[in-house]
């Protein structure tokens, strides 16, 4: 069983690597990106757009963990008001 559990992740890892490969090689036209007078250096748009996934990724974890962080102190707030209010 783990023999078949490794062979389906190597095989995963596998497309979603030559997945990544043909995207960078059908996407190779050189862009520039300009954000509020900023103009970026022309790159090809599959190194933007992997570059963009990959912020998401970092970004998107990190949003949720404060979020989350937030709300359990909210909730801690909360409980401990309830606690004081009831004799």
């Amino acid at each position: 069983m783990r023999n078949v559990r490794k062979l389906l992740l190597v095989l995963i890892v596998l497309a979603v690597v030559a997945v990544t490969l043909l995207f960078v090689l059908e996407n190779q036209q050189a862009v520039a990106l300009a954000f509020l007078g900023w103009a970026g250096p022309q790159l090809p748009v599959s190194v933007l757009v992997i570059l963009a996934f990959l912020l998401g990724l970092i970004i998107g974890p990190l949003l949720g963990t404060y979020v989350a962080h937030r709300s359990k102190r909210k909730f801690r707030r909360e409980l401990k008001r309830q606690r004081v209010a009831t004799p």
